[in-house]
């Protein structure tokens, strides 16, 4: 039939339900929106997430139509500020029964479809969500074939039967644009990337960190794909290899996705794609299936954080956001899922060159206030591990990811309101000479997997517990002396180092968000003079696995790279373990015994190799 000829089906009142984004029936949509007539009034029209472009903001002005949706994207945010849509907060996985059990009432379903195949049936190509469940209820069912769209595979296929009309689409697919990525972007998708770890499942959305991602995913194994948005990102990471889906719960081998957004390249690559599978908002959405999913990440931007956790969602008109009934899902997927956590991204400061971490965000609009769902936030600066902290531990975690120029005022405000000890130190140069670049990982036997980075002020809590785990021999071992207590007025002078003069590096193992300091290696420069006196500590259940070794060589290389000619270190000559680990360093060693204690002289300039 015309799609004129379908119009002469609707009457006053009906409901209809129409597909979302790329699969947003546009010839149907384009003809309701230019249509005038009786029967064209007081219509509701009911999408899930609604940014396509048929669904006019001037048609909606009409005050002939009224959109019902459960996502505030393009055209209904700026429509549901001025109350001409109607936003349904619910969470994703819940729609379908609310349109089974009749509180979301649906009339006519238009749908876009593929050409039947030879056996009759259509695909419902690039987005499922609940088009089968309204197609269930809707007393008149409109097919438009689209010849453009992907035939995609998995819960996709209607019978061409199942259609009481059907019209052939005279425009193409609804196509998204891909995202420039400027540098502070990929500089966050590298941080964010830096706490995956091989075998993780992923969940993509659009926007410039997802962007940069699959560059800095590429080298990782066995990832898993379980995402709302099935995006031209998403593609180039599956293309890179690192994507294989054989340690997924559900649909292992397969990407699951709801929906496709993106170019025609996309579109392409979906077309019968068999490693591609599209399911409804039932499965896609459903917590519990999102944590049968082991270490599920759910990365989410936002526009702001505050000192506790809190975020600011972002809500634009010309970007595709994270809709509050998408995340509550993920959210509780990623608790569930075994090893699973929430990464929160954001650059540290807006285009007008403002912070975005701040002290409180409670009086802004689009408040998240879930702060004990988010496990690790991401900036350009760093990652902040939030899970199982205090809010004084978040408080300075977040602030050393904050912009170096924001940070004094941050650490001032947190004092005033009691969020940080009033003698906290803070070292405002240190800001600047972080060494970010110093950080690495390394696989020691047994498959002990060490990350190394730089000490930050909020690893204070950390060190104490390190120090408590000392036996009574380990301490004097490190201390030459029998010190008994390790308390914060001490041990916050010890964590907050320059960078310059002295520089310390921290060991940490675990997963992401719950990461334990086994082990610190530091240097000191010696006044006026190109050498630096060096201690190490590991934590004793650790010891053998050539830590300690692997410590002192990567200081010497940060030593030499920084102009420093050599070391010197004071060693028990009870502690042969320590005294081995000179030893065997390819620098030459000198010792000389004053009291029981070697004191040792290390060349830098040389090597034991000549």
């Amino acid at each position: 039939m015309t799609p004129a000829d379908v119009l002469k089906k609707i009457e006053p009142g009906m409901n209809i339900f129409i597909g979302t984004g790329a699969a947003e029936p546009r010839t149907l949509v384009n003809c309701l929106m230019d249509e005038k007539g009786y029967a064209l009034q007081d219509l509701t029209l009911i999408q899930l997430v609604s940014f396509g472009d048929a669904i006019s903001y001037k048609a909606l002005q009409s005050r002939r139509f009224r959109l019902k949706t459960f996502f505030s994207g393009w055209v209904s945010a700026e429509a549901i500020a001025a109350g001409r849509v109607d936003l349904v907060p619910s969470r994703f996985s819940a729609i379908p029964s609310l349109m089974k059990d009749g509180q979301i009432p649906i009339d006519v379903a238009f749908v876009q479809i593929t050409p039947p195949n030879r056996a009759g049936y259509c695909s419902l190509g690039v987005g499922v969500d609940v088009a089968r469940r309204a197609m269930d209820k809707a007393s008149l069912v409109v097919g438009e074939i689209n010849h453009d769209i992907p035939y995609t595979i998995g819960d996709t296929f209607v019978s061409f039967d199942d259609f009481d009309l059907v019209i052939e689409s005279n425009v193409p697919p609804f196509y998204f644009p891909r995202f420039p990525v400027e540098p502070v972007f990929d500089k966050i998708a590298a941080n964010v990337a830096s706490v995956i770890e091989d075998g993780s499942c992923l969940a993509f959305t659009f926007g410039p960190i997802f962007e940069a991602l699959p560059r800095h995913l590429a080298a990782k194994k066995e990832l898993g794909i379980h995402s709302p948005f099935f995006t031209d990102s998403l593609m180039d990471l599956v293309k890179s290899g690192a994507v294989t889906n054989r340690r997924k719960g559900l649909f292992r081998g397969r990407s699951l996705t709801a929906y496709a957004l993106g170019t025609k390249e996309l579109m392409q690559f979906l077309d019968r794609n068999p490693m591609v599978e599209f399911q409804s908002i039932d499965k896609v959405f459903n917590p519990m299936e999102i944590g049968r999913n082991h270490r599920f990440v759910f990365v989410l931007p936002v526009r702001r954080v505050d000192l506790s956790g809190r975020v600011i969602l972002h809500s634009s008109t010309v970007n595709v956001t994270a809709g509050p009934g998408q995340m509550a899902d993920f959210f509780n997927g990623a608790e569930i899922s075994q090893g699973g956590y929430t990464i929160v991204a954001l650059p540290s400061r807006n285009r007008e060159g403002k912070p975005n971490i701040r002290l409180s965000v409670e009086d802004q609009p689009d408040l998240l206030s879930l702060p004990e769902s988010i496990d690790l936030v991401a900036t350009e600066q760093g990652i902040a591990h939030l899970r199982g902290r205090t809010l004084r531990e978040r408080a300075q975690a977040l602030i050393e990811i904050a912009h170096p120029e924001d940070r004094p005022l941050l650490v001032e405000g947190a004092k005033k309101i009691n969020i940080l000890y009033k003698d906290q130190i803070f070292l405002a140069d240190s800001t600047h000479f972080y060494p970010s670049d110093l950080e690495t990982r390394h696989t020691f036997k047994n498959n002990l997997n060490i990350r190394f980075r730089a000490i930050k002020p909020s690893d204070e809590d950390q060190m104490r517990r390190l120090f408590y785990r000392f036996s009574d021999k380990a301490i004097y071992y490190r201390y030459f002396s029998p010190i008994k207590t390790m308390p914060h007025e001490r041990m916050q002078e010890y964590v907050n180092v320059d960078y310059r003069d002295v520089l310390s590096i921290v060991a940490l193992i675990g997963e992401p968000g719950q990461q334990t300091l086994i082990a610190e290696a530091r240097y000191a420069r010696h006044r006026n003079k190109p050498v630096v006196d060096v201690a190490f500590v590991v934590d004793e259940e650790y010891q053998g696995y050539g830590i300690a070794t692997y410590l002192y060589q990567m200081l010497a290389k940060l030593a030499r790279e920084r102009g420093v000619q050599g070391m010197t270190a004071d060693v028990l000559a009870s502690n042969r373990y320590m005294l081995k680990v000179f030893e065997k360093g390819p620098y030459p060693v000198q010792a000389k015994m004053e009291q029981g204690v070697y004191a040792l002289t290390i060349d830098l300039s040389k090597t034991n190799a000549g």
